[in-house]
């Protein structure tokens, strides 16, 4: 079996912030952070070049393929901020409705800024996933 791309590094979460050029984005990173910091009760750290990810978490898939992840995490893409490991709240769906403006991908939740979605919101959702994880 082939073994993750993406594992925890020692490379600094201040200077992936200090890289991003757009003053809006690079505070909404460091917002994101904070309440996922708060949430998971774990520091951030960086997973391969660009995730900033909380906590870890093993997996397995029903093909058998296993591996280890960041509980939740984000990145800052060209065009959004991609936020990893929300799926697994049960009240997922229903949480999604209430967020605000953002999308959603295979295994991603999209969001532009972070005024664009309710803060209580995401923060139900960063919970209910890391609970279900952490069962």
């Amino acid at each position: 079996m082939s073994e993750n791309k993406t594992k925890p590094t020692q490379a600094n979460v201040a200077n992936y912030f200090a890289g991003i050029k757009d003053d809006i984005r690079r505070k909404d990173c460091e917002t994101l952070a904070r309440l996922m910091t708060k949430v998971t009760k774990e520091k951030p750290r960086m997973w391969g070049t660009s995730i900033v990810g909380f906590g870890s978490h093993r997996y397995k898939y029903e093909s058998g393929r296993e591996g280890e992840t960041c509980l939740v995490g984000f990145s800052s893409r060209k065009s959004d901020i991609s936020i990893y490991g929300l799926r697994s709240a049960r009240d997922h769906a229903a949480l999604l409705s209430q967020l605000g403006k953002h999308k959603t991908g295979k295994g991603c939740l999209y969001i532009r800024t972070m005024s664009d979605v309710d803060p209580k919101v995401l923060e139900r959702l960063i919970a209910g996933s890391v609970a279900e994880k952490r069962i």
